[in-house]
């Protein structure tokens, strides 16, 4: 399973393009399998950004829990409905089978053959001799077992309940034997012996089978071909050929039709339930409607874990779904640090406070070494630009401009620039419903005790938010129910004037506190706020703290 790199869950541009250039870096430095990711599509911004850049967004994944398709086996061995005991037995004894799936003719998924089953094909004598002397089975496919061949051919390939007789007696006997069964069932199986061929083929049976390399004689060959009787020569002895007959019946009667399978996508921890009390050994795996594996219940003992890193976020809440049943193995951040985060093993953190995740990518590239491609480049570039303004967010560092700096020698176009392009493309207000709108760029947060988001969005002028007021705050209210929060929070950001409007879905207790003008229930002025992390963040702290003292 690779190493997948990962931006919080509603992934803003700083943490697409930190994933992609961190990915990027691991590649050439630890891990040649990191591959970015993310958990939701890239904005119309992201997307331009990329575009520029010249490269492709993150793998979306919207889960990380281990699926059935990354434990089972994908080198599956099966059987058809036409072969037989020989043929599957062998398979499955040189693998150390007990079970596979079995598919139809047109490679479906038919059922599973287990190995008692097939053994009572040819061991189970039980007390009726009629039973006992039964094969399914086809003249073709007791040829290709006994590695013999025919010496005239009826309907070979007929499917046929056929009825196995020795000729291992006197003539008088052998005669009286046959002639207790229809005889247009009959396989007789006989040395070179004419006493015994004679009366079968005159009895009108259904093939003979000369054993120990002999073939008819001339004389009776004519009488097999006039009576239209098949004809069949062994290289094996009598007690030899006859086990191999009862080895080539057809496994179709002992096919188990009433079996469970398992989606690829089903995870693991569901199918582990779905499975638990069944005394199948072996479970295949379907994606739509086409078999891909099989998994027996050991390979959901310990299976292995998705390995993650986390950049631009560091709190479980924000991660993608089932990242704490995988293996985090690092974070790179420039947020607070949370306290969900766990692990059982040492991590590698590396956060520091500067204006955006892709600076402190930025800097392992410089610290080792590595020259950035123009298009990696430009991806760390529009990240910074994004997170800090192009600079002029309250949470800008010297760190973040001095990378900027050094990442504009191997950009191929102008930073100055392609900032001012950059926040011209994808106003969230203009392209996005409300929903997307406040779901965009949101951040789940638990602090005194009390859950709530925060969204933001960058726009050029407020004119849009009035026009789109109402609709928003029925989404944000929306949004807040959903999720089961206290409270939820859109901070709309104008990039000209560096100011903000916050909007709530209702107000926690202790909000009165806030001292921003209230411009109408619920809508706050917020001149010179611009950061979510650093600015609105530890305002709603301080109020929720003042409501435990």
């Amino acid at each position: 399973m690779p190493l997948l790199v990962f931006g919080h869950r509603n992934p803003d541009t700083d943490a697409i393009c930190a994933a992609i250039a961190y990915a990027n870096f691991l590649r050439q430095t630890t891990r040649p399998d990191a591959i970015a990711a993310c958990c939701g599509a890239p904005n119309q911004r992201t997307e331009y950004a990329l575009r520029v850049a010249g490269l492709a967004p993150p793998r979306i994944v919207m889960d990380v829990r281990p699926v059935v398709e990354d434990v089972c086996e994908t080198d599956v061995t099966l059987a058809t409905c036409d072969e037989v005991f020989y043929e599957v037995y062998e398979r499955m004894d040189d693998r150390g089978l007990r079970s596979i799936p079995v598919v139809d003719g047109d490679g479906k998924l038919a059922g599973i053959v287990s190995l008692l089953p097939l053994l009572e094909l040819v061991l189970n004598s039980g007390v009726n001799p009629l039973q006992s002397r039964q094969v399914r089975t086809n003249l073709a496919k007791i040829v290709a077992v006994l590695g013999g061949e025919f010496q005239h051919e009826v309907h070979p390939q007929r499917d046929e309940d056929l009825i196995l007789s020795v000729g291992a007696m006197s003539a008088a006997g052998f005669t009286e034997h046959i002639q207790q069964f229809p005889a247009e069932k009959l396989i007789v199986v006989s040395g070179d012996r004419p006493t015994i061929q004679l009366p079968a083929l005159e009895l009108g049976v259904r093939a003979l089978v000369v054993t120990g390399g002999f073939a008819l004689s001339e004389g009776l060959l004519q009488l097999a071909k006039a009576r239209g009787i098949a004809v069949l020569r062994s290289p094996f002895d009598t007690a030899t050929t006859t086990m191999r007959i009862k080895a080539a019946q057809l496994i179709s009667n002992v096919v188990d039709r009433e079996f469970i399978s398992l989606q690829a996508r089903m995870t693991v921890a569901d199918a582990r339930k779905e499975i638990f009390r069944s005394p199948q050994t072996v479970f295949p795996v379907i994606e739509d409607g086409e078999l891909v594996g099989v998994l027996s219940k050991s390979d959901l003992v310990n299976p292995p874990k998705t390995e993650l890193v986390l950049v631009d976020h560091n709190e479980l809440a924000q991660a993608v779904p089932g990242a704490d049943e995988a293996t985090i193995v690092e974070v790179l951040d420039h947020h607070r640090l949370g306290g969900s985060l766990k692990s059982t093993e040492p991590i590698r953190l590396t956060m520091e406070p500067v204006g955006s995740t892709c600076t402190l990518v930025a800097k392992m590239f410089r610290s080792h070494n590595i020259a950035p491609s123009p298009g990696i480049a430009l991806c760390m570039a529009s990240g910074m630009i994004s997170d800090t303004l192009y600079l002029r967010s309250p949470t800008t560092t010297d760190t973040d401009r001095e990378m900027l700096s050094w990442l504009q020698q191997f950009c191929e176009v102008r930073l100055e620039q392609f900032a001012e392009d950059f926040f011209q493309v994808g106003s969230a207000l203009r392209t996005c419903t409300p929903e997307q709108v406040v779901r965009e760029d949101c951040k789940e947060f638990e602090e005194s005790g009390q859950r709530f988001s925060i969204s933001q969005i960058e726009e050029i002028g407020f004119d849009l938010f009035w026009q789109r007021k109402k609709e928003l705050f029925q989404a944000l209210e929306g949004l807040a129910a959903e999720h089961g929060l206290e409270f939820s929070a859109l901070l709309v950001t104008d990039i000209v004037s560096n100011g903000s409007l916050l909007m709530m879905s209702s107000e926690p207790e202790g909000w009165e506190d806030i001292n921003y003008p209230e411009l109408e229930d619920r809508l706050y002025q917020l001149d010179g706020v611009v950061s979510r992390k650093k600015q609105l963040l530890p305002l709603i702290t301080s109020l929720l703290d003042m409501t435990v003292r």
